[in-house]
């Protein structure tokens, strides 16, 4: 038990770099099931269009079911082109709000296409089967060497003989492709390095206050989902005994559309007061109601992300 007691707390503490972690090795273990169950290179001219299909489309349908996934994609897009709030989408066009908001984002849903394209370019089945298809090899191979090089290129992938007897002293398309795998795996560590030493010292906040953030902000999402679905029920029983038992309905309090809207707007941490989200401002300042507050609110359309810059650019 104190063995997976320790499991389990490294993983909540480093949930991020797991959620990363697993992304990836279920995207490696699909495509493997794809290079070897489903993808086999025709070897004619067709092969650029469908190398190429298997290499690139599976990861750009990743890549925005990366965004359908991420709960901040839908929190960010609600209500944002109502009649209401048409007036306030001038600064979607900022460069702060492209760099603070949708960057880390972006990030984010990269974790999967990314590692798609390097565990495919390391297995090399796609990536040959793409360039023996490509002019530009076909002029690095077969530089005046007529058309007899150029179908034999073009079956490279269903021959090693062929292979082997094309590639020559030059190298092979399967050795091409995981040089590219392993440069794109080591450029993308050291962008996510890079990445996340600037965010560390970009922070608002110092170490051990960032840590209590996270904590705070979790926690307030558990107990505010555990509060609403409380709230939720009794509402529901209410108007369900009124409706079957024919009675007036009891004194019933619950948050105004405005409230909704006040404890919904983006937060962006301010140093010069210490709250950790929109319901924490909301609560100390008199519901809201507070001038400081309706001032603030309507310049606050920047999120922080914080949690997830910190953790390197990538995270669930």
């Amino acid at each position: 038990m104190d063995s997976l007691q320790k499991v389990v707390d490294f993983c909540i503490r480093h949930q991020t770099i797991v959620g990363c972690s697993t992304v990836s090795l279920l995207t490696a273990a699909s495509e493997h099931i794809f290079s070897s169950a489903v993808f086999k290179c025709p070897c004619n001219s067709k092969n650029m269009l469908y190398g190429s299909s298997f290499l690139l489309a599976p990861a750009f349908v990743l890549f925005l079911l990366g965004f359908m996934v991420n709960p901040r994609t839908w929190h960010l897009l609600t209500g944002k082109c109502s009649p209401e709030k048409r007036l306030q989408c001038s600064p979607m066009g900022t460069c702060a709000y492209f760099w603070q908001l949708w960057v880390p984002m972006t990030a984010n849903a990269l974790v999967a296409p990314l590692t798609w394209i390097a565990v495919a370019l390391l297995g090399a089945n796609y990536y040959e089967c793409a360039a023996s298809g490509s002019s530009l090899m076909e002029s690095f191979y077969c530089k005046d060497n007529g058309t007899e090089c150029r179908k034999q290129l073009l079956k490279m992938p269903c021959d090693e003989e062929i292979s082997a007897k094309v590639s020559g002293e030059r190298l092979s398309l399967h050795a091409q492709s995981q040089l590219i795998g392993w440069f794109l795996i080591a450029g993308i560590m050291t962008v996510a390095l890079i990445s996340a030493c600037v965010s560390h010292c970009c922070s608002p906040v110092s170490y051990l206050q960032l840590k209590f953030w996270k904590i705070y902000s979790k926690k307030e999402q558990e107990l505010f989902e555990i509060k609403a679905k409380e709230h939720a029920t009794k509402l529901a029983e209410r108007n369900t005994n009124c409706f079957f038992e024919a009675i007036d309905p009891a004194p019933f309090h619950t948050p105004s559309n405005e409230d909704w809207q006040k404890i919904s707007i983006l937060y962006t941490f301010n140093s010069q007061e210490q709250y950790y989200s929109m319901l924490h401002k909301y609560v100390n300042t008199n519901r809201g109601n507070s001038a400081k507050f309706m001032e603030e609110g309507q310049d606050l359309t920047v999120l922080a992300f914080v949690d997830e810059a910190q953790a390197g650019v990538t995270g669930l």
